[in-house]
């Protein structure tokens, strides 16, 4: 029933050889590693907005410098990155860079920011999503936790069917949302140019804020910092540039630069419309639904914005389940995470990694009840502290290619740039947002540091103990095989056939019988193992208080102390029955056997089975 439901859920296993036809065209990837951060633009301008109406209508006057700003960022980044997929084309991104050219500890400080963030993209990808959906019907408001659960349960699942099935997913949702924005983009601005006004009328400013502080620098950094989570998204095109087609890199460029004008067209002209139809953010309604109500009016055109907003929103968690996997791989390969996150799954997708970050979203989400706004502090201080990790180690990275690269000083100036740039704002992030919850991630990313850097002082003390330097090569052993016999039946016989077959010696094999008060060996018992011992001697072991760990483990402990064996083969003979519900009526004396002396030295248990 379990692997029915599995097959079901994620299809037939894929042949390895078939991975280089998993691999996505330009236009499929675009769908992909866009959804993230196009769908930033449906919250990202809110974010900016609530900093600002703490001013009211004096605040308003700077969400287009914030938003212009922001939008040269976008460039700044967006350049940047585009060196890393060419400079590394393997894949890794910013962890790989940085871990190359800066160092473990600065390696892994950006595989945290890049953990925290991902898990955080999810939340706050899904958490809005659904905002957009309970702002269209306000009745499912109270239940947009559960919402949010099921959406990344979805996602997840679609993940795991591999990256081609995952890509047609989601590549009608992205485009149409692109859409969409840009007709309420265009109805907007038409409106706005032709002074025909707003189809709906909204409320009106002073119904909705009031004035708690001055329009200060502090503010307006504050905006900026929560306006950054724009920004979202772009670094995972260099994680995944393997998902791409040949030439990988190319096709990330170009994907890439497309994402940056996308969404910095669409953020400039949201943010605009807000301040032309004088938005304000309300807690019942989103921004974007404001605005395509007065683009568009209650009509198609505008439950197609919010429809595909909510999609898209839900749907943007998927860049981060192309990027996380991808990046837990590498990281594993390097030690600092279980081996597991390395290992294709059933459809050529790194699965553990994406039940991994499955999970871990949802739990942020319950713990911070699906509230978006709360996860934002959290969000951008991880991205943007990759971001200048990555293009530090790139600056060095061109400096020690110089000799083979001939642009290398404009390159290295490029990225030295976006290391500044995003330096500071990583800065300003931190300053602003540190109160308002970005010191929890201040906490967290020292903390998964350590995590990851204590994986790989496990694996490293693993590997020296598994080291075959200065051990001569193995000599022939002693083994003593011990058969566990309780009743003289058809299952114990196979397993008396099989002990002899593996004793190296008739004097190697004994059969262990354990005497219990309510269990003695009674006359027949001893009839049928003298006929079907196959001359085996029965060594019977006394167990007053019914316990039969404690005698066996006596008895092995002294036949590898004085009698020489080096090593003790346990076969535990045991029955299997046809149903699975059927083994509640029996003992399962070898599985508790087997759980008891698992950590025993110079033991090994084999299990005997037959199969009524």
């Amino acid at each position: 029933m379990p692997s029915m439901l599995r097959r079901l859920l994620i299809g037939e296993p894929l042949p390895t050889q078939q991975q280089a036809q998993e691999r996505l065209s330009n236009f499929a990837a675009l769908a992909v590693f866009a959804s993230d951060g196009v769908s930033s633009v449906a919250y990202a301008t809110e974010e900016i907005l609530l900093m600002l109406a703490l001013a009211g209508s004096a605040g308003m006057l700077f969400s287009m410098p914030v938003a212009i700003a922001i939008a040269t960022l976008i460039a700044i980044v967006a350049t940047s990155y585009r060196q890393v997929v060419y400079a590394y084309p393997s894949g890794g991104g910013s962890y790989a860079v940085a871990r190359e050219n800066l160092g473990i500890i600065p390696g892994q400080i950006t595989g945290a920011a890049l953990f925290v963030d991902y898990v955080l993209t999810v939340s706050v990808s899904t958490a809005s999503g659904i905002a957009a959906v309970t702002s269209a019907v306000p009745a499912l408001f109270e239940h947009r936790v559960v919402l949010c659960v099921i959406a990344i349960a979805f996602v997840t699942v679609a993940n795991l069917r591999g990256v081609r099935e995952s890509a047609r997913v989601f590549m009608f949702p992205t485009y149409g949302f692109m859409f969409f924005l840009y007709a309420m983009v265009v109805a907007g601005l038409y409106r706005h140019f032709t002074g025909a006004g707003p189809a709906e009328t909204l409320p009106a400013q002073s119904d909705v804020t009031q004035v708690y502080q001055n329009a200060s620098l502090f503010l307006v950094l504050r905006a900026f910092s929560s306006g950054c989570a724009a920004l979202t998204g772009i670094e995972c095109v260099s994680n995944g540039v393997q998902a791409f087609r040949e030439p990988v890199s190319k096709n990330a460029s170009q994907v890439l630069s497309r994402l940056a004008l996308i969404l910095g067209s669409l953020f400039l002209g949201i943010t605009f419309l807000s301040r032309t139809f004088h938005v304000m953010p309300i807690h019942e309604e989103t921004v974007v639904s404001q605005i395509a109500r007065a683009s568009f009016g209650h009509g198609f055109f505008y439950y197609g914005v919010q429809m595909f907003t909510a999609v898209i929103l839900i749907l943007g968690a998927n860049t981060s389940f192309n990027g996380f996997p991808r990046l837990a791989r590498v990281q594993a390969l390097d030690g600092f995470l279980p081996r597991q996150f390395a290992n294709l799954g059933d459809r050529l997708v790194y699965s553990n990694g994406i039940i991994a970050l499955g999970v871990l979203s949802s739990a942020l989400i319950v713990v911070f009840r699906g509230e978006t706004h709360r996860l934002i502090p959290l969000y951008a201080v991880g991205v943007f502290l990759s971001f200048t990790l990555s293009q530090a180690g790139l600056v060095r990275h061109w400096f020690k290619a110089r000799d083979e690269e001939p642009r290398w000083k404009s390159r290295a100036f490029i990225n030295g740039l976006g290391a500044l740039v995003t330096g500071v704002v990583v800065v300003v992030i931190a300053v602003t947002k540190f109160v308002h919850g970005a010191w929890i991630v201040v906490i967290l990313i020292p903390m998964f540091v350590g995590v990851f850097l204590s994986i790989r002082r496990h694996y490293d003390a693993v590997a020296q103990k598994l080291s075959l330097q200065g051990i001569e090569p193995p000599t022939d052993g002693n083994n003593l095989v011990l058969v566990l016999v309780g009743s003289v039946h058809r299952g114990v016989l196979g397993a008396i056939r099989y002990a002899r077959s593996i004793a190296k010696t008739p004097e190697s094999v004994r059969a262990i019988h354990i005497e219990t008060e309510a269990n003695r060996p009674r006359a027949e018992f001893v009839t049928r193992w003298e006929r079907y011992g196959l001359g085996l001697p029965l060594v019977v072991l006394k167990s007053p208080y019914r316990n039969l760990v404690e005698p066996l483990m006596s008895y092995i402990d002294e036949a590898l102390e004085k009698e020489g064996f080096d090593s003790v083969t346990l076969v535990l003979p045991e029955f299997v029955v046809g149903k699975w519900y059927e083994n509640l009526l029996h003992n399962q004396t070898a599985l508790w056997l087997q759980v008891a002396l698992r950590n025993r030295p110079n033991v090994v248990i084999a299990n005997y089975r037959y199969y009524l």
